[in-house]
C-alpha cells in the first residue's frame, strides 16, 4: 500500500473491541469510534531492519494503518483521539468507497484531499527516521517550512496566521455590511493592524491571498485593505 516497499508489508486486524479493552474507553467514546469507523488493518511496518534507513532519536519506526470508514464525512476527532491512544507513530489511509485520504496526527490532525485508494502514495525521504516522518507530516500537512524555523514551530505560525486571517474574514464582512462611516472606518483600522501584524510576526506570505495578486501585493494589501471590499 501507498507504494511502500514489500519488506514493510503485512496485514493484521486491529480489533476495536481490543482498543476499547486497552485503553478502558467509556460508553460514549466507544460509540463514536463505531459510528465512524469500519474496522482498522495494521497495512505497513515501517522499522530501520525493513527499509535501510536507520532509526532517529525520536523515531524508531511507525506504522501505518487502513482506516474502513462507514462515512465520508467521519468525525476528525475520532482519529484523532486514536491518534493519541496509541503509542505509536501512526500514519493513517482513511478510505471509503475506493476513495482515499492520508491523516497523521503531529501537534494536530492532518489530511490530504480524497483521491483514488489506488493513487494514494508516500515516499519515505530522509537520512534517519525521524527526518522520514518529518517529511512525511510536511506532505500530508502542506506544511512549507520557512528559514530557521523547526517543524514545530512552523506549524504553530500557521496556525497563528490562520488565527488571523479568520479574524481580517470576520472584519471584512462586517465592514461591507456596516453602513456608518465611523463604524466603517474604524473597522478597517483594525484590519489593516491585523495585517501589519502578520507581516511583521509571521514574515508575510500573503502573496496568495485573493487581494494580494500582483507586484504591488503587500502595499495594497496592507495600506489599501483590499477597499474595493467596502465600495
Amino acid at each position: 500500500m501507498l507504494g511502500l516497499p514489500k519488506s514493510t508489508e503485512m496485514s493484521k486486524q486491529l480489533p476495536k473491541k481490543a482498543v476499547y479493552a486497552k485503553f478502558q474507553m467509556n460508553t460514549a467514546a466507544k460509540e463514536k469510534i463505531d459510528a465512524d469507523i469500519s474496522r482498522i488493518t495494521i497495512v505497513n511496518e515501517i522499522t530501520p531492519a525493513k527499509i535501510n534507513i536507520p532509526a532517529g532519536e525520536e523515531v524508531g519506526s511507525f506504522f501505518v494503518l487502513l482506516v474502513a470508514l462507514k462515512k465520508k464525512d467521519f468525525d476528525e476527532r475520532t482519529v484523532a483521539t486514536l491518534s493519541k491512544l496509541i503509542p505509536q507513530n501512526i500514519l493513517f489511509v482513511l478510505e471509503f468507497d475506493g476513495q482515499s485520504k492520508l491523516a497523521i496526527y503531529h501537534t494536530k490532525l492532518m489530511q490530504t484531499d480524497w483521491k483514488p485508494t489506488e493513487s494514494c502514495t508516500i515516499e519515505l525521504r530522509g537520512l534517519n527516521l525521524d527526518k522520514v516522518w518529518e517529511n512525511i507530516v510536511v506532505d500530508i500537512g502542506g506544511v512549507s517550512i520557512a528559514d530557521g524555523n523547526t517543524l514545530d514551530e512552523q506549524i504553530a505560525a500557521d496556525e497563528r496566521r490562520q488565527k488571523i486571517e479568520k479574524e481580517i474574514a470576520k472584519l471584512e464582512k462586517q465592514a461591507r455590511a456596516e453602513k456608518q462611516p465611523k463604524k466603517k472606518f474604524e473597522l478597517v483600522q483594525q484590519i489593516k493592524e491585523l495585517k501589519r501584524k502578520m507581516v511583521s510576526e509571521l514574515g508575510g506570505h500573503l502573496e496568495n491571498h485573493p487581494c494580494c495578486v500582483g507586484e504591488c501585493w503587500r502595499n495594497r494589501w496592507i495600506d489599501n485593505t483590499c477597499d474595493k471590499v467596502f465600495i
